[in-house]
């Protein structure tokens, strides 16, 4: 029960993040229940799930804002590629796994490097897919990764998070079948899923009644600060799991 009331309140507080800022929740909640011991057969399809249910409901509130042509390049690359990576995923070492998601949110903390590929329109936006594509699977939450390429001069912060909530939403849908196929159950812990997946649409309504309230400075040092701390437990924990420490 602690296990699970804690899971709940960590679904029901990223998901309001996600839904104030529009991204970051996922990431977090992904490496909370990496740092919880969770293996990636029980992991990433859990994660998935509630995603799936945060993302969904995020779409539906912010639906009017939606630009559906970018979403539509955006998927191009967001799709197809999971079936690729899950299989590799179902065969992993965790302890690489966890390794490989503290770099990536490590690179999620301080995202500048996406200024040095200097793509922005459609050409950033499929990279963007690409990169959900291949890194979804294999670290969970990946809105911090793209979002440098939605962040365009012409696009209101609502279109923002409308627009990455349906393409992660699909994302997640996608990687759910992906994993299915490679033995991977998103149902395998129901009792974890349902409550998480209903504190993800709570967190979704709170978050959108306070998206002024908490300012983009606070916001960025509470962020940072929570996945640095994830950073660290993650690669201590792959590091001695590998026995490197």
């Amino acid at each position: 029960m602690p296990l699970i009331a804690g899971l709940t309140l960590a679904a029901l507080a990223t998901a309001t993040l996600s839904a104030m800022a529009g991204m970051g929740g996922g990431m977090i909640l992904i490496g909370l229940l990496y740092a919880t011991g969770f293996t990636p057969a029980l992991a990433l399809p859990l994660h998935a799930g509630v995603q799936l249910t945060s993302n969904g409901s995020r779409a539906m509130v912010y639906a009017p804002h939606i630009r559906w042509r970018a979403l539509g390049v955006f998927l191009v690359g967001a799709v197809p590629v999971p079936f690729v990576v899950a299989a590799w995923v179902a065969s992993a070492n965790p302890d690489v796994l966890r390794l490989i998601m503290a770099v990536f949110i490590a690179l999620g903390i301080w995202p500048v490097w996406a200024r040095y590929l200097r793509l922005h329109g459609r050409a950033g936006l499929l990279v963007a897919g690409l990169i959900a594509g291949v890194m979804g699977p294999l670290v969970g939450g990946v809105g911090v990764l793209v979002a440098p390429f939605f962040l365009r001069d012409d696009w209101r912060k609502n279109n923002i998070i409308a627009t990455m909530a349906v393409g992660q939403m699909c994302a997640h849908a996608v990687k759910i079948v992906a994993f299915s196929l490679n033995g991977f159950n998103v149902f395998a812990r129901l009792d974890l899923l349902v409550p998480m997946a209903l504190a993800a649409i709570v967190g979704t309504l709170i978050g959108r009644r306070l998206g002024g309230v908490l300012s983009e400075r606070v916001f960025r040092i509470v962020f940072r600060s929570i996945l640095l701390a994830l950073v660290a437990k993650l690669a201590w924990d792959g590091l001695a799991g590998l026995d490197v420490i």
